[in-house]
Order: structure tokens, then sequence, then C-alpha cells
């Protein structure tokens, strides 16, 4: 049964316009949440498919993950563009897959070495000191550039960005995770 309504009030009960307006809201927002637009806010980049069997190695084989990627909420916004590695094994720097050398060189004070993958991977590992020229083959696990110093990273630390079809994504996903950490005896 309906709430009663004062005599001479117009329209609908205050439940009934309650209710309707919170229909509204639940039916706005999913209406909002299953929009691609509204998706690609929330996750920039979803690829279609699963890239970690693609064979891709770490660019330091030893290393401490110091900073992880950090998707930003559209294409301006704040974020993490990559993963910063603190490489425990030197200052060698590896090439993540097989690929070309697309540019090698300095940028705004730091060095640069991109590598055109193909099939819209692209990655950048800075600040690195290389001598190979653009145009050059690389295999992947091949020693590419040594780290160097500069750029928005932390001191001593390699910035490893990939990107698919000119979209960041996270490198975890070719990498599949970080690897899981190996505990060594303390003290002898």
């Amino acid at each position: 049964m309906a709430p009663a309504r004062p005599s001479g009030a117009r329209g609908p009960g205050r439940a009934t316009v309650a209710w309707g307006i919170g229909a509204a809201l639940i039916l706005s927002a999913t209406v909002v949440v299953s929009t691609p637009a509204a998706d690609a806010a929330v996750t920039p980049v979803a690829p279609a498919a699963d890239l970690s069997g693609l064979g891709w190695v770490w660019p330091s084989e030893r290393f401490r993950l110091v900073r992880p990627f950090v998707a930003p909420a559209h294409e301006y916004a704040p974020g993490h563009r990559g993963i910063d590695l603190d490489p425990a094994s030197g200052g060698v720097v590896r090439a993540p897959a097989d690929g070309v050398v697309a540019f090698s060189g300095a940028v705004a004070g730091r060095g640069i070495l991109t590598i055109d993958h193909g099939a819209g991977l692209v990655t950048t590992l800075e600040p690195v000191e290389s001598t190979l020229a653009p145009g050059t083959s690389v295999r992947g696990g091949e020693e590419v550039a040594m780290l160097a110093a500069g750029g928005h990273a932390s001191p001593g630390t390699l910035h490893f960005g990939v990107r698919l079809d000119g979209e960041y994504i996270n490198p975890l996903l070719l990498l599949g995770g970080v690897p899981r950490a190996v505990l060594l005896p303390c003290c002898a």
C-alpha cells in the first residue's frame, strides 16, 4: 500500500520519488561503467591478448623493483609509465626482446635507447649509454647499453617503459610479473 499524501498534494509521494531517483542513479551508473570510454579512463590500455608468452626477458639479470607502473587516469594525467629497477648485476642493460634500435641518444640531458620490437611494441630504456645506431638489430637478452646518470628515475636506477600501439602499458604484462624472491643464507 502506498504511503498517504497530505490532502491537496500533487504528484507522487516521497517514497516514489526517492525510489525513482535511486533507480535512475543505478541505471546511470551502470551505463557509465559499461561504456568503452569509462573503461579506458580506468585502464588506459587493456591488451586483448596475453602478452606474457612472447618470451621477453628482464633488462637486468638481477635487480630490485623500486617503482612500479602506475596507470594514468587519462592520456595527460600523472602516472608512472614504466617500471624502475635497481640493477644488482652492475650497469649492464639488456634488450628485453628481439627488435631494431629506433633511437639511441640524449634527450633532455639523459641517454635513451628505444627498441622497436614489431607488432606495435616499443621499449624505452633510460638513462643509458649505448653505442648502437638506429637500425641496428638486437636479440632478446643481448647487452645493448650501460646504465648512466640522469633522468627522472632515482640515481642508479633504470627506467623501463613499454608502449603498445603508442599507449604505455605495464612492462610486467610482457614479463609474467615480478620473479619470485630467493632467500639466501644470511651469515657464514
